[in-house]
């Protein structure tokens, strides 16, 4: 018999098998990839004290330890349903039918999609996409390229693919409009940008951002911003300039770029074309969280945590009995955070399945306050104001006890 389900075999989702299966529980692992690892696969970046935080070998390292403690992994299979019965939970994917008495939703996120004008073209994709390609199989996207979409995701990404050999001739945000207005607009680029700051690669510039925190002088500073750009690992950054479309014939060729104001209004007859072979469109991320919404659990839209999220208590539990949340779909955040939120779910679990254990249930504790530390030292926040999303979602919990205490821990 199976007692625990996960959903997804990325940092949150392997970590939480590896917690269960250290007390016993007989665990099982499905993601629709490949091979396990999640978002793990593609990451690559410098930490503050100069050591390298490399994805795939944090990836083998949580697979080697759940290998060993007995864990199934199956990869390449997909989740179409998942619905609570006298039986426990069926999880229907696209190889057979699984029951269990409890499951982790560990699925991740997926980008938004910004549509620009001749984005259906070959060599055009998701920076995500980029991501996967350049550093999971090897594969070099383009020689010069665009990014579109100033944001955390953007820059990180950037960074890898240039440490990688590929030029990048600017990163630009998208033509301002209804669909874009939080992300084409100069204003809230820039104040979306200072609350980056503190990731900016040269002293120079984290010094001048906070110079700049007062609205005034932000305002000043995206009408004064310089039109070249500024310079990030030698990659020009712009504010003052937007991709309008993307052309070519057959694939990728340029992009069309067009000078804006301060209000992300196209400055007419600054219009120019920049010749480029792939371009990446950064839309930001959001909680894959499909399964939860099919699984019946109450949602909440909370900005500050990147959308929809399943309702759930600081022990990754949801109101609906056996169902369990880990990882991004709770929220946006680092994989650091992940690891930490899959070792408090792998924790509860086996609080709620090995009842009245004292010395479980203070491990617990402890790992609700290691997220916390976690999230404190977090160097890429996604979302600045997670912490004050955090307070919301645990206030959303304890009154939906309240309001439905006969639903609380029951299937509708």
């Amino acid at each position: 018999m199976i007692d625990v389900v996960i959903i997804g075999a990325g940092p949150a989702g392997l970590k939480a098998a590896i917690t269960c299966a250290t007390y016993g529980l007989h665990v099982k692992v499905i993601d629709e990839f490949v091979k396990p690892g999640g978002r793990l696969l593609g990451q690559l970046h410098e930490e503050p004290n100069g050591t390298w935080w490399n994805g795939i070998e944090q990836a083998n390292n949580l697979l080697e330890q759940a290998t060993a403690n007995g864990v199934t992994i199956d990869c390449g299979v997909s989740v179409h349903h998942l619905e609570k019965t006298t039986d426990g939970w069926v999880i229907h994917t696209n190889k057979e039918q699984i029951i269990s008495p409890t499951v982790l939703l560990a699925t991740g996120a997926a980008e938004y999609s910004t549509p620009i004008q001749g984005w259906t073209l070959p060599g055009v994709m998701s920076i995500g996409a980029a991501q996967v390609m350049t550093n999971v199989h090897r594969v070099k996207v383009g020689q010069r390229g665009i990014v579109i979409g100033l944001n955390v995701l953007s820059f990180a990404i950037a960074r890898e693919l240039q440490l990688a050999g590929i030029e990048l001739a600017s990163i630009v945000p998208p033509k301002f409009s209804q669909i874009t207005k939080e992300t084409g607009h100069p204003h809230k680029i820039m104040d979306a940008l200072l609350k980056y700051s503190h990731l900016a690669p040269s002293v120079f510039l984290r010094f001048g951002s906070k110079l700049i925190k007062n609205q005034t002088l932000q305002r000043i500073a995206v009408d004064f911003y310089p039109k070249s750009g500024i310079s990030v690992w030698g990659i020009p950054l712009h504010l003052r300039t937007a991709a309008v479309e993307i052309f070519g014939e057959t694939k990728v060729e340029g992009v069309k770029l067009v000078n804006i104001t301060s209000s992300g209004e196209p400055i007419k007859g600054t219009e120019r074309e920049l010749l480029v072979d792939f371009v990446c469109i950064s839309g930001g991320l959001y909680p894959l969280a499909e399964l939860a919404a099919v699984a019946g659990c109450p949602f909440y839209y909370i900005s500050e945590l990147g959308g929809h999220i399943p309702l759930h208590n600081k022990r990754m539990e949801t109101p609906l009995e056996g169902l369990y949340v880990a990882g991004n779909i709770t929220g946006i955040e680092s994989s650091k955070v992940a690891i930490a939120q899959g070792n408090t779910a792998g924790l509860s679990i086996v609080s709620n399945l090995m009842k009245n254990n004292e010395a479980i249930e203070e491990k617990v504790n402890e790992s609700i306050v290691n997220i916390e530390q976690v999230r404190h030292n977090s160097i890429i926040q996604f979302h600045p104001g997670i912490k004050e999303g955090r307070k919301q979602l645990n206030n959303l919990w304890n009154d939906y006890k309240c309001q439905y205490p006969q639903k609380y821990k029951q299937m509708y």
